[in-house]
Parts: structure tokens; C-alpha cells; sequence
């Protein structure tokens, strides 16, 4: 089984960064994706969906420290569902994307980057691999010929 999301839009809040009683951290933002459409009539339209979003911990620091309202980053997580009660003592629920991945994305012409693609500052590591593999300044071995690395 699998529950994966993948986001790219704009910020719609600056994270707002809080420490609980443990110790832990939590960041929480809106995220703004746009999808845009032609109706039966043959007019352009444009949704926008709203994501609630969740970091924790290192993550929590990381996206208050690069991300303000605007930005346009890359969000990776799960879908979660809680409920919660309001002031009024009213069930409320509410659907979060819990990033375990995040990046801070350029616009054509942002900074040094020609394109959509961010450069290696930009990265907010999850404890996974690290971005640009060191290789301790040697050349990685030389394919023969007509080998690829390509998985396909």
C-alpha cells in the first residue's frame, strides 16, 4: 500500500514555527496549486486547491528559515486526516500533507538558475542521500561502450 503525495505550488503563509512541551518542532503552511482547464464553452478557467502542510522537527526549522509566503517548492509526504475539537467543543476535521521532503524552487530567471530547477543550496535534506554525491575528487569509472545508465 502506499500513501504518497506530491505538491508543487506557491506558499499562501509564512510557516509558523512552534516548540511543544516535548521539545519538537512543527512547522505549518499553505500551499497553492493551480490547475488550469478549458470548460464546455470553450473558456479558459483556473482552480486553485489549498493544502494544509506539516513539518516536523529539522524540516520545521529548515522551511522557516527558507520558505515565506510566495515561494515555490516542491513537497513530498503522506496524506493524514485528524479530528480536533474547536473552542466551541465542535468535532472538526481536517486533512494535512505531512512533508518528509521539501525543496525551495527558482522561477525562470530567480537568482542563478535558468530554469525550474533548484541548485544545491536550495536543498532540504530528510535525512536521505545527500544531493551531489562526493566522489573524493575521482572520476567515476568509464561505461564501455553502449552501456548507459539508464535504468530503462
Amino acid at each position: 500500500m502506499v500513501n504518497r503525495v506530491i505538491l508543487i505550488g506557491r506558499l499562501g503563509t509564512d510557516p509558523e514555527l512552534r516548540t511543544l512541551e516535548s521539545g519538537a518542532k512543527v512547522a505549518k503552511f499553505t500551499l497553492a496549486t493551480n490547475e488550469r482547464y478549458q470548460d464546455k464553452n470553450g473558456e479558459w478557467q483556473e482552480l486553485t486547491e489549498w493544502h494544509n502542510v506539516v513539518a516536523w522537527r529539522s524540516r520545521a526549522e529548515q522551511a522557516e528559515r527558507m520558505f515565506k509566503k510566495g515561494s515555490l517548492v516542491y513537497v513530498e509526504g503522506k496524506l493524514t486526516h485528524r479530528k480536533y475539537q474547536d473552542a466551541n467543543g465542535q468535532d472538526r476535521y481536517i486533512t494535512e500533507v505531512v512533508a518528509n521532503y521539501m525543496r525551495l524552487l527558482r522561477q525562470p530567471g530567480e537568482g542563478g538558475s535558468s530554469g525550474y530547477f533548484p541548485g544545491p543550496e536550495d536543498e532540504i535534506k530528510a535525512g536521505g542521500p545527500p544531493a551531489v554525491q562526493d566522489t573524493g575528487g575521482e572520476e567515476p569509472p568509464a561505461m564501455e561502450d553502449g552501456e548507459d545508465d539508464l535504468p530503462f
